[in-house]
């Protein structure tokens, strides 16, 4: 795929930020959900705006948690509810199926999405550093992606963020996935490192790093590198298809903005964030995952924002050396032009 395909199709928006902290793919204990359910959110505006929120309810989504509870959806007009998905739900299901107008996914899920003809479009991008890394003991002779030639590797399984991320960082080394002696143990990250089953595991920084610590296991991350031809990848975006954007684009503009807002205001308010967040997250309410909560907003901080500290900024380099990666990997169904995954335009303007 030509590098060429990475060039923007109108110039990007920026937003400048007052520092940042932030959210996580945290695993708090599974609860009911207390999000909205579609259509029955009041406010000023029209129909209302299905946000889709992956999964289980947790502090990764503080944001949109802080939004709601502050009424800055409604001071912009419109009508939000937020949707979790199920557990054996599609990640791109309900979007596709018009039950959402908007899903919280990652940059290269999307392109993965596009390529499988599923027309998903970036509009904001919510995590400037890639959130996933080895982790290994904190006294492990691994240092460098280098060093993974030979060695266990546990991932989940060949899917999402955590096998694009070890893709990458072995490429990054010179190597490939035959190279390693990679394992698939699905979400049991604690206990295969801690059990000595692998050498490392993929995991996310400002998750998993946090746990392994918590409960005495200090560890290091070994990331990706965007310095001597490390590869980059888009983590945690949110997305919209483009039928909904053409029809609606007023509308999640205004979404965007407001969420923005929240997710400015979780940075400079963590504490706050977090209690705001036990109406959706009941486990909240214990003081221990309180703990976990605010611990993972800390480490979230470096992740949120690029070199100019900037919310939601796309960067289109990112998005053309991604989609070369991905399609050289065979990630993709078929060849993809990244600038057809973003739009900028509904981005506030600086």
């Amino acid at each position: 795929m030509s590098s060429t395909l990475g060039t923007a199709k109108r110039p990007v928006r920026r937003r400048h930020a007052i520092g940042a902290a932030l959210l996580a793919v945290t695993a708090v204990a599974t609860m009911t959900s207390c999000a909205d359910e579609p259509g029955k959110t009041e406010g000023k505006g029209g129909d209302t705006i299905t946000m889709g929120l992956t999964y289980t309810p947790n502090i990764q989504f503080a944001p949109f948690y802080v939004a709601k509870e502050k009424g800055f959806y409604e001071d912009a007009g419109i009508n939000v509810a937020l949707r979790h998905h199920g557990p054996a739900e599609q990640l791109f299901g309900a979007l596709k199926q018009g039950k959402e107008d908007v899903v919280y996914a990652g940059g290269d899920e999307m392109l993965q999405a596009r390529s499988q003809n599923v027309p998903v479009v970036d509009i904001a991008t919510i995590y400037h550093k890639y959130p996933v890394a080895l982790l290994v003991p904190e006294d492990s002779d691994i240092r460098k992606p280098e060093d993974l030639k030979g060695r266990t590797i546990g991932t989940p399984g060949p899917f999402g963020e955590t096998y694009f991320g070890l893709l990458a960082l072995l490429k990054e080394g010179g190597l490939s996935d035959k190279d390693a002696k990679v394992k698939y143990i699905q979400f049991t990250q604690q206990a295969a490192l801690k059990g000595g089953h692998v050498d490392g595991v993929m995991g996310y920084v400002n998750n998993d790093a946090v746990t392994f610590e918590e409960t005495g296991t200090p560890v290091r991350a070994i990331g990706l590198s965007s310095e001597n031809g490390g590869e980059a990848l888009v983590g945690p975006s949110l997305g919209a298809k483009q039928s909904t954007l053409d029809k609606r684009g007023d509308d999640i503009a205004k979404f965007v903005d407001a969420s923005l807002r929240g997710m400015q205001y979780t940075i400079d308010h963590p504490e706050e964030a977090v209690k705001l967040s036990q109406k959706y997250v009941p486990v909240l309410r214990k003081e221990d995952n309180r703990k976990n909560a605010l611990a993972v907003l800390k480490a979230t901080e470096p992740l949120m924002r690029n070199d100019h500290g900037e919310l939601g900024y796309i960067d289109p380099q990112a998005w053309g050396q991604m989609a070369d990666f991905m399609y050289e990997q065979g990630l993709l169904d078929k060849q993809v032009r990244p600038e057809d995954g973003y739009d900028a335009d509904y981005l506030p303007k600086s």
